[in-house]
């Protein structure tokens, strides 16, 4: 498969209070950048694969700022769009103990959300390109990019690029623009060949939920739901995480084919140092098993390897090397390594 990943999505600046503090306890943030299709384009571009990043960016310091953290860490700009408006944000109280993290979102009107669909010109953006990557967080922005991501994936699938689609249903940006999420999401779905979600993202799609299944057979039921209702989605990865407090987890993942299902140990997480981020490192380490031509369960275990390692990694990117994830694979342990 090839290794050319195009990510398309909104770029922000997280503010986060610090030291776990509530927001505005005292009067400072820490600043990074963050956003789902960029997390994954990082991590990818980390790993030595061409990733290339297409957004709207504010023709403003705050926009060259992320354009130019994106290229230290090695992701493509040629097709990111500079264009007047502002930057995207999100505040991040983090939470700990049995205080559960926040996230607030001040999105509305940002240059991304008020780009028109019809400035993307897809056949010209998917050029060369062997995958395309979206996350549900794009066409939850808003009415333009829900019509864009739409687009893209149905241009992908006439182009013959594969595409790879991660719910991320995220309740809050639906609800400010009284957006269709089950329509909206069954379209772009219908065009996605790997899809990431657990099976609380396809009940919120499809309706309902699977409680009454047993907890190691959801992720089943939920994918042969998804099967027979959209038959181009070739397989299924999904994390399932156990939380017994904000610093104290476990997490592990599934894989489900039409045939097959896969599993992955279980790793346990305290305390934990960034969650957010997570399951963009998760999805970017699958696509880079995918492209390295790794089989299903070496990509799977990848990726819940490198998801991981991300929880040590304060701010939303993934910078964890390959063989450190390998390393944790190979249960190497902790010692220095000299």
């Amino acid at each position: 498969m090839s290794n050319r990943i195009l990510c398309f999505g909104e770029i922000l600046l997280r503010l986060s209070s610090p030291a776990r503090e509530i927001l505005l306890q005292s009067p400072r943030f820490d600043v990074t950048i963050a956003g789902a299709e960029a997390n994954v384009a990082v991590a990818l571009a980390f790993w030595g694969h061409s990733a290339s990043m297409l957004t709207v960016l504010p023709d403003s310091p705050l926009g060259g700022a992320v354009l130019g953290e994106l290229r230290r860490h090695g992701v493509n700009t040629d097709r990111v769009q500079r264009k007047p408006g502002r930057m995207g944000l999100y505040y991040l109280e983090a939470g700990a103990l049995h205080r559960a993290p926040e996230i607030t979102y001040d999105r509305a009107q940002s240059a991304f959300a008020n780009a028109p669909a019809a400035g993307f010109d897809w056949d010209k953006e998917l050029a060369g390109m062997g995958w395309l990557h979206i996350s549900g967080v794009t066409p939850a922005v808003g009415v333009a990019s829900a019509q864009a991501a739409g687009e893209a994936m149905r241009a992908a699938r006439r182009l013959g690029v594969s595409t790879s689609f991660d719910c991320n249903h995220r309740a809050k940006l639906w609800s400010a623009w009284k957006g269709d999420a089950r329509a909206v999401l069954g379209g772009i779905i219908e065009h996605t060949d790997i899809l990431f979600a657990t099976d609380r993202d396809i009940g919120a799609l499809l309706g309902g939920n699977f409680d009454s299944v047993p907890a190691g057979e959801r992720a089943q039921h939920a994918a042969g739901q998804v099967f027979a209702r959209f038959p181009r989605v070739q397989r299924m990865y999904g994390t399932v995480r156990t939380e017994r407090s904000v610093d104290d987890h476990s997490l592990s993942a599934q894989l489900c084919t039409a045939q097959r299902h896969f599993s992955t140990a279980t790793y346990e997480l305290r305390p934990i140092v960034d969650r957010i981020g997570t399951g963009d490192a998760f999805a970017a380490g699958v696509l880079h098993g995918l492209v390295s031509g790794f089989d299903e369960q070496r990509s799977l275990d990848f990726g819940i390897a490198s998801a991981c390692l991300k929880h040590s990694i304060p701010g939303d990117f993934n910078l964890v090397r390959v063989d450190q994830v390998e390393a944790l694979l190979a249960a190497q342990g902790f010692g220095v390594r000299r």
